[in-house]
């Protein structure tokens, strides 16, 4: 795989142009985020956003600007020799965790903007349209066309089905950049497997007082958490469980007659996720040989393990990038992102992020631009180091 040397790059006038935009115009750049972070966007209701990151595609010169049918955006910034060079394609989810009638207030203190969804991912899909502006600004014609896409489903349940259309699109010649709001200095280059299920206990139930010792639902929910609770995790390699939501029951004076909740299970290897699917698994077939108990476990998302080796050409890149922006404490992780599609089915791709932020999936998350032009600046010079100039 055939890249320009960063240190090339940045001796190159017109990536100075751009670079030197990035740092002029920051509190614009964040101006534009908080445009994106006022329009609600829960998973699987997206299009309101989408339409408005459409116009602004369109307003800042992208060519051939479409919305599929689940509403992502795709806007291509044309190479002088596309036909010779496979697309870059760089993605940041446009969906968010919080409900539409969330309150999306925004408080500023300094650099810092507090605001539902600003981080994760407002800040991402506004650094789509900052570097295509920077593009422009330095006058920069890449040899490959670059695919700029606001892609929907990345958050919770939406299992990252914006990605798969994505990825179905452009297929494996195409080198795929993922670009979250946070994550300054982290450059994931490993995917985390994650299996998602809902489990439901039914039970005959009845009158608390008059019923008493029938078969609670919920109780034996209870059982089945705590079973959880007690398996026996490796450190490394990270593996995890956690019960994120529980529902059931009438009343108070019900002994519940159902009850559900929704598990997600993680780790960055593949065999040893496998195992833990396995071992719940087991513990849900314990409990439906009791008498009176009908236990289903329903697979509910899936979202793929893959991996680059550290050495691999795009991650030394991204480092170099990162460093060229003045940073040198690289953290290398393995994260649950959009990258997770592309890196699952053996493509190139990684995730990188635009500056600091936190409390994401928060009502508090707020974002910290003190970082976000070197964040554009390590964008911008990955984006040319894999599409030329």
């Amino acid at each position: 795989m055939h890249m320009i040397p960063i240190e090339t790059l940045v001796q190159n006038g017109r990536v100075q142009a751009a670079l030197a935009y990035f740092s002029e115009h920051v509190p614009q750049f964040v101006e534009q985020a908080i445009a994106i972070q006022q329009i609600p966007a829960p998973t699987f209701a997206e299009a309101k956003r989408a339409a408005y990151v459409a116009q602004r595609f369109s307003e800042i010169g992208l060519v051939d600007v479409v919305q599929d049918e689940l509403h992502n955006v795709y806007g291509r910034f044309p190479g002088s020799q596309s036909a010779d060079h496979p697309p870059l394609v760089i993605s940041a989810h446009t969906d968010t965790v919080f409900p539409a009638e969330t309150d999306l207030t925004i408080k500023r203190q300094g650099q810092i903007t507090y605001g539902p969804g600003i981080g994760d991912n407002s800040t991402g899909v506004a650094g789509l349209l900052a570097l295509v502006e920077g593009l422009k600004v330095g006058e920069i014609r890449p040899l490959a066309d670059i695919w700029f896409v606001a892609n929907v489903g990345e958050e919770g349940l939406g299992d990252l089905r914006g990605m798969w259309a994505v990825v179905e699109r452009f297929g494996e010649a195409a080198v795929y950049l993922v670009i979250e709001g946070g994550l300054y200095g982290q450059i994931s280059h490993q995917a985390i497997g994650v299996r998602r299920y809902e489990i439901s206990i039914t039970t005959p139930g009845g009158h608390s007082w008059g019923n008493f010792g029938q078969k609670s639902a919920i109780h034996e929910l209870g059982h089945l958490i705590a079973a959880i609770d007690k398996l026996q995790l490796p450190a490394r390699p990270k593996t995890t469980y956690n019960v994120g939501i529980i529902e059931g029951g009438t009343s108070i004076n019900t002994i519940a007659q159902s009850a559900k909740m929704l598990l997600d299970l993680r780790s960055e290897e593949p065999a040893r996720l496998e195992i833990l699917v396995a071992e719940v698994e087991k513990l849900v077939s314990l409990r439906q040989k009791l008498p009176n108990v009908t236990v289903q476990m329903t697979q509910i998302g899936n979202r793929p393990a893959g991996r680059l080796s550290r050495e691999h050409p795009l991650v030394q890149q991204a480092d170099a990038a990162l460093r060229q922006s003045g940073w040198d404490k690289v953290s290398y992780i393995a994260s649950s992102t959009d990258a997770n599609v592309p890196l699952s089915q053996g493509y190139t791709a990684v995730c990188i992020g635009l500056t600091e932020s936190s409390n994401a999936h928060r009502l508090d998350e707020y974002m910290d631009s003190t970082y976000l032009a070197a964040g554009l600046h390590q964008l911008l010079l990955l984006t040319l180091s894999v599409a030329g100039i």
